[in-house]
C-alpha cells in the first residue's frame, strides 16, 4: 500500500492507494506542532499503518513537510519519498522559474493529463484559487493565482470594523437583506463569475476549447454555479502523486 500526503497552508490531505486505486482518504489540520502532526497521523492510520510499504509527499509548506516527514519516520520506520527532492513530477514546466511553481500545481497539471487529456484548465479551490493551463502538448504553461474563498472572507473580517467573519454558503437570493447575507452575496457569486470570467479569457488566448477539471474543498460548492466547470475531481492531487509514485516503480 502507498500513503500519499499532499501538505497545503490549511489542510493535511492524505490518501492510501493500492495498485492506484483509492482505498481511503483522510483530511487533517496543517498543525505547525509536531505533537499535533503525530497525533493525527496516529489517530488516521490505527487500522492501516502495518499495510503501508510507501509514503509520499507533496507540500508547500516546508516547515510542516519536515514535521512530517519525522512523524511518518518515527511511526512507520518509512522514509517518505518527497516529490520535488527525491522524485520529480514528470511534465514539461514552461514556467520562467520552474521552481517557483508548487508542487500540487504539478501534480494536478500531470494528473490531469493523465487522467482527462489535454489541452485543460485545473481550477483549485484551496487558501488560494489558482486557474492551470495544460497546452495541447501536455505541457505545463502556467497559471492564474487568486485569493481564495476563505482567504477572502478572513480579510474582510480582519481589514474592516464593522464586517462579520462568516462560513461561506449559498446565499438565499443575489442582493443581500442583511450584511451576513450580502457578504455571502459578494463573495459567493463574484468568485462564481471570477471562474467563470478567466475560465473564458484563456479559452479565448489560446483559442481552443481545453476541458475544465475542479478540484479542492469547495469545489462541489461552486461547480454548479460556474458554467465553464466540466467534472470535479476532488483527490485530483492524490491520485496525481498515486500515478507518478506507481508510473516511476513500474520503470526498468
Amino acid at each position: 500500500m502507498l500513503l500519499a500526503i499532499d501538505i497545503g497552508n490549511t489542510s493535511i490531505h492524505a490518501g492510501i492507494f493500492q495498485k492506484k486505486r483509492n482505498i481511503r482518504t483522510m483530511l487533517m489540520r496543517a498543525d505547525a506542532s509536531q505533537l499535533g502532526i503525530s497525533k493525527a497521523f496516529k489517530k488516521n492510520l490505527s487500522t492501516d499503518a502495518k499495510k503501508i510499504k510507501s509514503v509520499v509527499i507533496s507540500s508547500v509548506v516546508p516547515d510542516v513537510a519536515i514535521i512530517t516527514q519525522r512523524v511518518i519516520e518515527r511511526l512507520m520506520g518509512i522514509k517518505p519519498i518527497v516529490l520535488g527532492r527525491d522524485m520529480i513530477v514528470p511534465i514539461t514546466n514552461l514556467y520562467k522559474k520552474p521552481k517557483q511553481v508548487g508542487q500540487d500545481r504539478l501534480v494536478n497539471a500531470y494528473a490531469c493529463k493523465e487522467l482527462y487529456g489535454s489541452p485543460a484548465i485545473v481550477l483549485d479551490f484551496g487558501t488560494a484559487t489558482t486557474f492551470d493551463y495544460i497546452n495541447r502538448f501536455g505541457e505545463y504553461e502556467g497559471g492564474i493565482i487568486t485569493p481564495g474563498v476563505n482567504t477572502t472572507i478572513d480579510t474582510l473580517a480582519e481589514k474592516t470594523a464593522l464586517l462579520p467573519k462568516i462560513k461561506i454558503s449559498k446565499p438565499d437570493r443575489l442582493i443581500g437583506k442583511d450584511t451576513v447575507g450580502s457578504i455571502k452575496s459578494g463573495v459567493f457569486f463574484g468568485i462564481a463569475c471570477l471562474c467563470d470570467g478567466l475560465v473564458q479569457k484563456i479559452k479565448k488566448s489560446y483559442k481552443n476549447n481545453p476541458i475544465v477539471i475542479a478540484t479542492g474543498g469547495l469545489a462541489s460548492l461552486f461547480c454548479p454555479y460556474c458554467k465553464e466547470i466540466n467534472k470535479i475531481d476532488k483527490y485530483l492531487t492524490l491520485k496525481g502523486m498515486a500515478i507518478i509514485f506507481y508510473k516511476s516503480k513500474a520503470k526498468p
